[in-house]
């Protein structure tokens, strides 16, 4: 009996025999296997481009080399990125991605709105709350309710083609398929999709053309009865500069907030991660970290996750004085309410679609002065960096940054259109 590697190594020394060597290697040299389930072996690829290829050109023969191997059925089923993948483990797989479920989404009056949404679409896709909108402040849960709809309805319908991407990583793939000529691929891969679900879509925004391949998208999808699900981390009326057609769309269907959870719903989570993980925390204690942490659900798993680790990692006792210590360094603001220059400089850098070297270099285009100046507003803004700090860090002097902050203070005053893009970026950046 074969493992899963072991397969496609077979299955590889086949194709080469068939085909040669290096047409072979070009296609499946990074390639993965990561189970054999239900008659297919589970192939994976981080590279679309290479996906496509092994299913237009190399289904028929792996499952031909697979059957001869194995003396049964066995057919390839190609995922591509780290989302597909844990989308099929969410379904297939006892790993971590498993706890993505509804049966272990801890409701409360702070979500359940949001979880009943959720579940209506898994049971129900595409026949009233299309597209479903989940916003609320990062660490609510808004993708384990996206990776739990993708399980339910991946359980109940096998063969649904589910497609899940964040909102910047849409952006960088059209880049990419637009520098590669493979747009046409690109918009293959989410046209035809069954169950589109988009995580952080706000970072789609300012970017007029992603915007407009995502429209057609949504339409094409919306148009065939196919369920979208978007999450954000705030209403699309909030998303100041996503275009109003856009904007018009993500609200034709329903809108739910998740809101930070109360003690009760807070208290609940930490014992449920603590059985998870096979032990239990007395009362005082889990209250304590539910006390100190009011705001992050992953923090709060977080923090059950260190108090383990202190247990078993190091022999400590499980006590009050032990859970303060170890989560001491857990329970403070989130990061980006602190952020650093490079984050903020790097936002911008996606929010422009302008490359950071580029934006530090020395070109003096429009279409870069406006990006370079936004950035050293904002740091200026964020951090509290003084004019020779913001000066070294960009590759001037504090003269520059000066111009730079009032350049654009002067331009606030009488640009809208700026105001927004500031406004977003600025939101974008505290909730990273």
């Amino acid at each position: 009996m074969y493992t899963p590697s072991a397969l496609l190594d077979a299955i590889i020394k086949v194709l080469e025999h068939d085909q040669g060597e290096v047409i072979v290697s070009t296609w499946f040299n990074d390639a993965e296997a990561i189970a054999i389930k239900n008659g297919r072996l589970i192939i994976y690829t981080p590279n679309e481009v290479k996906r496509e290829t092994m299913q237009k050109y190399y289904f028929d023969n792996v499952a031909r080399a697979a059957q001869e191997l194995m003396g049964e059925p066995i057919e390839p089923l190609y995922l591509c990125g780290e989302n597909e993948l844990a989308l099929w483990r969410t379904e297939n797989d006892d790993s971590v991605y498993g706890h993505y479920t509804f049966a272990k989404f801890i409701v409360g009056p702070s979500n359940r709105f949001a979880h009943a949404a959720a579940l209506a679409v898994a049971n129900s896709p595409a026949a009233a709350y299309n597209p479903l909108f989940i916003y609320g402040q990062s660490g609510l849960g808004k993708t384990h309710l996206l990776y739990a709809i993708a399980g339910e309805l991946r359980r109940k319908h096998s063969g649904m083609r589910v497609v899940y991407v964040r909102g910047d990583e849409f952006t960088n793939e059209l880049v990419s398929a637009i520098q590669n000529g493979s747009v046409a691929e690109f918009r293959n891969k989410y046209r035809q999709a069954e169950l589109f679900l988009v995580d952080d879509i706000q970072f789609i925004a300012g970017k007029i053309q992603t915007q407009e391949e995502f429209f057609h998208t949504f339409n094409t999808m919306h148009e065939a009865g196919r369920q979208i699900v978007l999450t954000s981390d705030r209403p699309p009326k909030e998303i100041l500069t996503l275009e109003e057609r856009l904007r018009t769309r993500f609200e034709w269907g329903l809108l739910a907030d998740i809101q930070p959870p109360d003690l009760e719903t807070r208290m609940a989570l930490i014992s449920a991660k603590a059985r998870d993980l096979n032990f239990t925390l007395a009362p005082n204690i889990v209250q304590y970290v539910a006390e100190c942490i009011q705001s992050n659900v992953r923090q709060l798993e977080g923090a059950v996750k260190k108090i383990y680790a202190y247990h078993t990692l190091m022999g400590r006792e499980l006590s009050m004085e032990m859970a303060e210590e170890a989560i001491s360094d857990i329970f403070r603001e989130n990061p980006g309410a602190h952020p650093t220059p490079e984050l903020i400089l790097r936002e911008v850098s996606s929010f422009y679609s302008v490359p950071v070297e580029r934006i530090r270099g020395t070109a003096k285009t429009r279409d870069v002065v406006g990006p370079r100046q936004a950035a050293i507003y904002l740091i200026r803004e964020l951090t509290g960096m003084s004019l020779p700090e913001i000066g070294r860090f960009m590759g001037r002097d504090h003269t520059t940054a000066l111009y730079a902050i009032n350049k654009i203070e002067e331009r606030l005053k009488k640009e809208p259109d700026l105001q927004n893009e500031i406004q977003d970026m600025k939101q974008n950046i505290q909730n990273r």
